[in-house]
């Protein structure tokens, strides 16, 4: 089996890392990580990816004047591991238009809102200020605007009468985790197709017919 090679970028702890990593231990997952990048030295995912025998590599921003060099460095980095597809996972730089170009239809991101609301930080504590009853999380490519592009797959959250922000950040990362493994499988296995700026995605694919209702009538 041809794998899908990944370049995997994080910030963090790496818990959505974690959850390729354990994806693409399994013989018949049909990817690879093939280099973790972070931009931060200390951060933990680093710590991971060296326990799993993975390539972890550090592009510190702070040791560029321009955006663009530290850009161009990562761009190199994921390069010079034939990377086929990039999949951030709470890295928190944004990125320029150019290295987006780049990328075009082969960088994803993970998002903690039902995108296109709730983007930025603190998506959390917002929908539950504004007392939705759904919260959820995103997987999209990559555009040039922050937190925007096509939506590969979502999941829906009911917000508990007794919700607190720690709560719903923990229930988010459970279906951030079964989802991001998945939504790369679709995209190894050519069952995603970017048109425009929807994503289609084979019939083969089971989807829903039925919907959520919060609280439940």
């Amino acid at each position: 089996m041809r794998k899908l090679r990944l370049g995997v970028m994080i910030s963090g702890s790496g818990t959505n890392l974690q959850a390729l990593i354990n994806a693409c231990e399994k013989g018949d997952y049909p990817a690879t990580i093939e280099v973790v990048i972070s931009n931060r030295p200390d951060a933990k995912g680093l710590d991971r990816a060296r326990g799993a025998g993975i390539k972890a590599v550090c592009v510190d921003h702070k040791g560029y004047e321009e955006r663009s060099q530290f850009e161009d460095a990562i761009h190199e980095c994921l390069s010079d591991h034939k990377v086929q597809l990039v999949c951030l996972a709470g890295f928190m730089r944004l990125l320029g238009s150019e290295f987006v170009g780049r990328w075009k239809d082969r960088m994803i991101n993970i998002h903690p809102s039902l995108l296109p609301s709730y983007k930025g930080l603190h998506t959390h504590a917002r929908a539950l200020e504004d007392g939705v009853k759904f919260a959820g999380c995103t997987i999209h490519y990559v555009r040039p605007e922050m937190d925007n592009g096509p939506i590969i797959m979502q999941a829906a959250i009911p917000i508990a009468p007794d919700e607190t922000e720690d709560s719903l950040i923990a229930k988010t990362l459970e279906y951030e985790h079964r989802m991001y493994p998945a939504a790369v499988r679709l995209i190894a296995e050519g069952k995603v197709r970017v048109s425009g700026n929807k994503v289609a995605v084979k019939e083969d694919v089971a989807l829903p017919n039925a919907g959520l209702i919060n609280p439940a009538p």
